[in-house]
């Protein structure tokens, strides 16, 4: 679940507000500002790799029978002609008939979908990998230098400020206290327990200023894997990757043996004031006049000085710590083997009931811990075995008994912020592979789990027009879809096999187009893509956020209320929704955090895709 702004209600939009850039109506692509077209071609925008299957889908009103398409070249030659398939399924009331267009013989070239009766598709690409996705994660990579707090900004990105200097010297409180819901601080006030502590610098979280050690760990892990595995990113993903863990080792404080979870707070009362009361430029929190309760953000704890600490963020961090390591060298590399090893001996290995990610949890709920162990061991047995520490064998044998946990839970997921099991098993099947544990761990057994994430979502996607794997009507669509997308390519390498490369292509597809919205999820990829995230320092500067990926579509009846602020600048786009379906809603619009607040855990899986597909020529 993405975070919400859950302040108090707002007045409405002053009339008199900017606007921030936006695309008018009739530049939407190639669609009219009409609204009377009765048949679409929708798109992988960014393109498809040369060896990858390549389809698009034609959503139509009627149920037209032997749709003949042509693939047009940009001189306006015919480079492939065919039939549509059978028809996947009705999408809504309107648009009762989805078809499949596929193009896979097609080779490198710019091109465009030609079908008699309906608007031309976007122009797309087939270029090589490397090419075509090694763009999109440099712009995700911009995306996380928008993100930068303290002050080390990049000014070019957004117009960036430096910002919560204050940070240098936060007070810490006690655990706040909430109702079920997670809306409502039970607490009437927060009640100080130490500090000062430097808790300078990271990324804010999402569109707001908040900074969580469990989304941050997560998304330095998926960027150090990418920066690891792939030939992409060089030294732009390199400085992100050690801006994150700069501020994960101020969070981890070993001389007391304290982890920090969170910087700020978002859910308060009519006595504390959050981060969620207020729509500002970060810079302003700590300008004259500013409400104190902005100027001086609380931290908070994880667990008391030296107590157990939920595993599940001992896990996450402890793995960043291992993949930081391994990246590095000499000295460095060490004092980050020493520091994950710690904080993973610091895990609660016997825990039971709720885990710790954020304050309140609902804001990221989670149930599975296993997993996190499991991915932490594997990355300090990796890290071990690179620097010859004797630990490592002892960290192999820990990764399948955390593994084994895992898979005789019953909280099993696909890859995403809540679960990292993908990513460990990939990386434990390469240490069985290599020899480096004597564990009795069943290499098959991670297989089939890997194929059990993937099953999942080709159950769901056998049953969608578009092949959706994720549900749609639920949170966090879009970085699920590239979750099953990068467990696809994590599959392959562990098998040699493509069984799931086609189903892996498909959900990239939806994901930047190939959708009944017809709309890419990530920021700038594609021609038509989010124009109002719900993103406070974009929509203030009126920048494009480029890179950054969004929830994407969510369950209609989750739309009724938007957030509304009297600083807001108005951006809406009113485009999308007669391609609303299936109980779903798409809203580009700045208030709709259901669809378009972006996040790094999002843009993080979505890079770790990228990076993957982008290197897999290279292999």
């Amino acid at each position: 679940m993405r975070i919400l702004f859950i302040g108090l209600p707002m007045a409405a939009l002053l009339a008199a507000s900017c606007t921030t850039k936006t695309t008018p109506t009739s530049a939407l692509g190639s669609e009219s500002p009409r609204g009377t077209e009765t048949a679409f071609v929708r798109i992988d925008q960014v393109g498809y790799a040369p060896d990858e299957i390549k389809q698009a889908y034609f959503m139509s009103a009627a149920d037209i029978g032997g749709v003949h398409f042509e693939v047009k070249d940009d001189a306006g030659r015919t480079a492939f002609a065919g039939e549509a398939g059978a028809s996947t399924g009705a999408w809504n009331g309107e648009f009762r008939n989805v078809r499949v267009l596929d193009f896979s013989p097609l080779p490198i070239g710019t091109y465009r979908i030609v079908v008699p009766g309906a608007l031309p598709s976007h122009t797309f690409r087939v270029a090589p990998a490397a090419e075509l996705f090694g763009a999109v994660v440099e712009a995700n990579i911009r995306f996380f230098q928008a993100q930068r707090d303290g002050a080390d900004v990049i000014p070019s990105v957004l117009r960036r400020k430096p910002a919560h200097l204050n940070d240098r010297r936060a007070t810490v409180y006690e655990t706040p206290r909430y109702d079920e819901s997670g809306g409502q601080l039970l607490d009437e006030r927060l009640t100080a327990a130490g500090g000062p502590v430097d808790v300078s610098g990271g990324w804010f979280d999402a569109g707001d200023f908040l900074k969580f050690t469990h989304t941050a760990a997560y998304s330095v892990a998926a960027l150090l894997l990418a920066q690891r595995d792939a030939q992409v990113g060089g030294a732009a993903l390199a400085g992100e990757t050690r801006h994150g863990m700069d501020w994960l080792d101020r969070m981890w404080d070993e001389t007391t043996g304290t982890l920090y979870a969170q910087v700020g707070i978002g859910a308060g009362n009519d006595n504390v004031r959050t981060d969620h009361d207020y729509w500002r430029l970060p810079e302003d929190d700590e300008a004259s006049g500013a409400d104190p309760a902005l100027a001086h953000r609380p931290l908070f704890r994880a667990a008391a000085p030296g107590a157990p600490i939920s595993p599940n963020l001992a896990g996450k961090v402890a793995a960043a710590f291992a993949l930081a390591a391994q990246l590095d060298t000499g000295a460095s590399a060490r004092r980050k083997l020493d520091k994950a090893a710690r904080l993973y001996a610091r895990a609660d290995r016997h825990h039971t009931g709720t885990l710790i990610t954020a304050y309140p949890h609902a804001f990221y709920p989670e149930n599975s811990w296993h997993d996190d162990m499991e991915f932490a061991a594997t990355e300090l047995a990796w890290a071990a075995k690179a620097l010859g520490d004797p630990r490592a064998a002892q960290w192999g044998r820990d990764a399948g008994h955390w593994a084994a946990a895992y898979l005789a839970s019953d909280v099993q997921g696909t890859l995403g912020v809540g679960d990292v099991s993908a990513l460990a098993h990939a990386d434990l099947i390469r240490l069985l592979d290599a020899g480096a544990t004597t564990d009795e761990t069943n290499r098959g057994d991670l297989v089939r789990d890997l194929a059990r994430q993937l099953d999942t979502g080709r159950g769901h996607a056998d049953r969608d027009p578009f092949r959706a794997g994720a549900d749609y009507t639920d949170f966090d669509s879009v970085p699920h879809t590239f979750g099953l997308a990068t467990t696809a390519r994590l599959y392959q390498r562990a098998t040699g096999t493509n069984l799931y490369a086609a189903f892996g292509t498909r959900q990239r597809n939806w994901a930047l187009g190939a959708n009944a919205w017809g709309s890419s999820f990530v920021i700038g990829a594609g021609a038509i893509s989010p124009r109002c995230p719900e993103h406070q320092a974009a929509n203030l500067t009126g920048e494009e956020l480029t890179g950054a990926a969004v929830n994407g579509p969510n369950k209609a009846e989750k739309f009724k209320e938007l957030n509304t602020f009297p600083t807001m600048r108005a951006c809406s786009m009113s485009d999308f929704a007669r391609f609303d379906g299936q109980g779903a809603r798409y809203l580009d619009d700045v208030g709709a955090w259901q669809s378009v607040e972006p996040a790094d855990d999002f843009t993080a899986t979505a890079l770790l895709y990228f990076a993957l597909a982008a290197a897999a020529q290279h292999r």
